[in-house]
């Protein structure tokens, strides 16, 4: 339950504390005074959106802390579920920067809104005051039925089925639009494969075969220009080696003489050994190289493929057209085996939909069991609460699978007699709908282990005896639950094991909404007033002072 709750700077609130009883707390207070506030703090415990327009003082964070006592609530797996340590004594916390960025924590770990949604949907439920229409929703039906029939396992379980279901459905249909996709390009890839096939290219032919190219094009001007260098360097008249013998002649009688010069002479002898190896690699290049018009023909249409190629598939090298036509072979060998892929997809997929089915049948069936339990309770809670000719029946019909299930959950409600029950959306009033929530919640209670419940005025549309009715009914929810009702009757206020009355303080420069628990003769005179308006009289206060007492 909750056993204390902190709101600073928030909305109107600049500090706001409450520790509310275990049992029913009631809160009241006018319009406008704050308790909606209130409601929207506790949301931001719950994990709803926060907005930095909601503080009270720009220049300060926000912070909003509830503490909860666990103790004799089953709730340690939830904790476990999302890695969280868990104790009976829980501290909530959220905080809103001045910049807007908001953190949450749950004792003191960092957790991220959904985790806080999760956690926090096990500790409080909070009935708003727009929540009663959510009773027309069929979606919300269904949800009153599978809480009634603690059909959160089965539940889970369908899920998770649905969910393998759809995922391989639509691995299945993925493949088979790529399947046909690839069908319809098949030819034509197998067609490029082939053509870069049979061209059998090879990774650095291109750079070789350009250069052999430039040689057979140029085959007569460069054997002209290497005959002419072996000329000049090995030629009987007048040659460069010639001319160096001689030197090197020369330069052998000096170092006879001085013995020194030998070294010149040296350099000289390795100089001709290297110009005569020059003058024999000239001449075989020169010989190897032939003026053939046919090769020439055959580098050049060679060469001709390859920049025809390399242009058709928009790429600059070699690598790149092996590259595309390993791809182009991958994708030829996926098609050729998509039929065995497609038969291994089209198994596991009938395989999931049979799981989803019977998951489906399960929870189908846990559904069914219990219509009649859940008619006959809201049946005999509403001619309690004033409508005694009220007919109820819950029908449940098969739809295609869905996220929850196989099932389409609709309440049909006529609130009079000889009236052909329609559905709750067209034929209940406002009142009916509050009675009929009510009635709901408190059938409901005990089959969700929720330590807290809040009614923002659930009591919209009704009042006297019913009122009334409805207060005992939440005192019998609060023997094993936290109640916090906001209300505006005074027949529900005076049924509080606690009265807290929510005011708006203008004593500063800037309205304040406060908060304070009321003495016994604080909440005869709030109830009285409730009852009488201002001032009321000795005989109102009377009254007042009896329905608690009595209560």
């Amino acid at each position: 339950m909750l056993s204390n709750l902190l709101i600073k700077n928030y909305a109107l609130i600049k500090q706001l504390e409450m520790s509310p009883d275990p049992g029913l707390n009631i809160i009241t207070g006018e319009t406008g005074a704050g308790k909606s506030i209130m409601l929207g703090a506790i949301g931001l415990l719950l994990g709803n959106r926060a907005d930095v327009k909601s503080l009270y003082d720009t220049s300060e964070k926000c912070v909003i802390e509830g503490s909860f006592n666990l103790s004799g609530y089953d709730l340690r797996p939830n904790f476990e579920e999302e890695n969280l340590d868990f104790s009976d004594d829980c501290i909530i916390r959220r905080e809103i920067s001045v910049s807007g960025k908001s953190r949450a924590f749950i004792n003191d770990t960092p957790v991220n809104l959904d985790t806080l949604k999760r956690i926090g949907g096990q500790l409080l439920d909070i009935h708003s005051q727009h929540d009663s229409i959510m009773l027309g929703n069929n979606d919300f039906q269904l949800q009153v039925v599978d809480s009634f029939a603690g059909n959160l396992d089965l539940l889970k379980s369908y899920i998770s089925d649905y969910q393998t279901y759809r995922s391989e459905l639509k691995y299945l249909d993925d493949l088979k639009s790529e399947a046909a996709q690839l069908r319809k390009e098949f030819d034509y890839d197998q067609f490029l494969h082939q053509e870069l096939s049979n061209a059998a290219l090879v990774s650095d032919e291109q750079d070789k075969l350009e250069q052999e190219l430039t040689i057979l094009e140029n085959a007569v001007e460069i054997k002209e220009k290497l005959q002419l260098a072996h000329a000049y360097l090995d030629n009987p008249e007048n040659s460069v080696l010639e001319f160096l013998k001689g030197s090197i002649n020369s330069l052998s009688q000096a170092a006879r003489l001085v013995p020194a010069y030998d070294s010149l002479r040296q350099r000289a002898q390795s100089t001709l050994i290297e110009l005569r190896d020059l003058a024999e690699e000239i001449e075989q290049v020169n010989g190897s190289i032939e003026v053939d018009k046919n090769r020439t023909d055959l580098v050049q249409e060679r060469l001709d493929l390859i920049y025809s190629l390399l242009k058709k598939h928009q790429v600059s090298t070699i690598d790149q057209l092996l590259e595309i036509e390993q791809n182009l072979q991958n994708k030829l060998n996926t098609v050729l085996n998509f039929d065995e892929d497609l038969l291994k997809a089209e198994r596991k997929t009938a395989q999931a939909r049979e799981a989803m089915l019977k998951s489906a049948k399960s929870l189908s069936s846990s559904r069914q069991k219990v219509t009649k339990a859940i008619e006959s309770l809201i049946l005999e809670r509403l001619v309690e609460l004033g409508i005694p000719n009220a007919s109820i029946s819950i029908q449940i019909s098969e739809i295609p699978p869905s996220p929850n299930g196989s099932d389409s959950v609709v309440f049909l409600f006529s609130g009079n007699k000889g009236i052909v029950p329609q559905e709750l959306k067209q034929v209940a009033s406002g009142g009916e709908f509050s009675r009929l929530m009510m009635v709901i919640k408190y059938i409901l209670a005990d089959k969700k282990k929720l330590p807290t419940i809040i009614f923002d005025e659930i009591d919209t549309g009704v009042s006297g005896e019913i009122a009334k009715k409805m207060g005992k009914m939440m005192q019998n929810m609060a023997h094993n639950h936290q109640i916090i009702a906001i209300t505006h009757l005074h027949q529900i206020a005076s049924s509080g094991n606690a009265h807290y009355f929510v005011y708006k303080d203008h004593s500063s420069d800037k309205t304040v909404s406060k908060v304070k628990k009321l003495t016994v003769d604080e909440r005869v005179q709030e109830i009285a007033q409730m009852i009488g308006g201002h001032n009321p009289s000795e005989s109102v206060l009377l009254n007042a002072r009896e329905m608690i007492l009595k209560e």
